[in-house]
């Protein structure tokens, strides 16, 4: 079973054209929605709601917030919560290897893997 993905809308440009283009190839596709194109997840949805969210979407959540969401998961976690997972993409790589990590994830991870995790990326 494939992972899927929710992007922070902190992940909305070039990453989101790339991932787009990769799903065109219909190889490996990654199965990925955005915070504002669900009615039920809009642009500016607070942090913690966006954690819940996923949860009931069984989506691991990628953003590049390396300071706050890592930290609100701990305290989702620590309430009694689970998650699908956090992925944090890390600056200084290039968008086709940012894609390859998700891919890679997404189609070589079983969701036990990730769930309730922290993953940097790459």
């Amino acid at each position: 079973m494939a992972i899927a993905f929710v992007l922070d809308e902190n992940i909305r440009g070039q990453i989101w054209s790339a991932i787009c283009q990769h799903n065109a190839r219909g190889v490996n596709p990654i199965d990925v929605t955005r915070v504002g194109d669900p009615p039920d997840l809009p642009l500016g949805t607070p942090d913690p709601d966006l954690l819940m969210w996923a949860a009931r979407a069984a989506r691991v959540v990628v953003t590049k917030d390396v300071r706050t969401l890592p930290a609100l998961l701990v305290t989702y976690l620590q309430q009694g919560h689970d998650s699908p997972g956090l992925m944090v993409l890390r600056g200084g790589f290039s968008i086709p290897d940012l894609v390859g990590a998700l891919v890679l994830a997404a189609h070589g991870y079983e969701p036990w893997e990730l769930q309730d995790q922290v993953t940097f990326v790459p």
